[in-house]
């Protein structure tokens, strides 16, 4: 299969837990769906529509540590904020040198990603990434079935039931306010330390030096 890929890479990275607001915040290993569309949507500067897509990607990181972070919290009355704000110090887990390397056929979406017009960020507004230009590439992938080198990504859990973190995670945002999730599904969380096993159909690619199989989300919003 053709292929354009593209590699972005970031200092830090977080990607936190839907639905956990308080407490310590942990980072999922490989950001979901949702975070990859809203990355094209700053490159292209404008909310996509999406009615069909496909698209892979492959995400791996260095290290992982917790740091302490201020957070501000404020009050409302009566639903308008109060011109007073609380702070606290929250630990706050992150990722450290990270690449993110993302596969389509669209060739729109390669040139939303080489002149992006907002700036990049892999989760928190200080998680900046930048497109390694000398990374942008149209790849022949060999088809792979029963794929056995599945790492760095998010498998959806129904019909597969791979081993990993299983998390309820959203493919899409829509772009009213506020925003609603859009195809909320289970996936199974593989970071890339894994190597599974599965039935899957996958396009085999070599990063680095390993040897790694490229699951291609089929994605359809036109129902949703």
């Amino acid at each position: 299969m053709e292929l354009y890929t593209i590699d972005i890479r970031s200092w830090t990275a977080s990607f936190r837990y839907p639905n956990l607001i308080s407490g310590i915040q942990p980072t999922l290993e490989v950001p979901p769906l949702s975070t990859i569309l809203g990355l094209i949507n700053a490159a292209a500067g404008f909310y996509i529509n999406y009615k069909e897509l496909s698209i892979g990607y492959y995400f791996e990181y260095q290290g992982k540590e917790m740091d302490l972070e201020t957070i501000y919290m404020i009050d409302n009355n009566k639903g308008k904020p109060k011109n007073e704000a609380k702070s606290n110090v929250i630990k706050r887990e992150f990722l450290f040198e990270n690449l993110l390397r993302i596969y389509t056929t669209d060739e729109a979406i390669v040139n939303y990603l080489k002149y992006p017009v907002y700036p990049l960020v892999l989760g928190r507004m200080n998680d900046l990434a930048s497109v390694d230009v000398k990374g942008i590439h149209k790849k022949e992938l060999q088809e792979i079935e029963n794929a056995d080198k599945i790492r760095g990504q998010i498998i959806p859990f129904t019909n597969n039931h791979l081993p990993g973190v299983i998390q309820a995670l959203p493919k899409y945002f829509s772009d009213t306010i506020p925003r609603q999730n859009i195809g909320t599904e289970s996936y199974s969380i593989l970071n890339h330390h894994s190597k599974v096993k599965s039935n899957l159909k996958a396009y085999r690619d070599v990063i680095g030096k390993n040897e790694v199989d490229i699951y291609m989300h089929h994605l359809n919003f036109a129902n949703m």
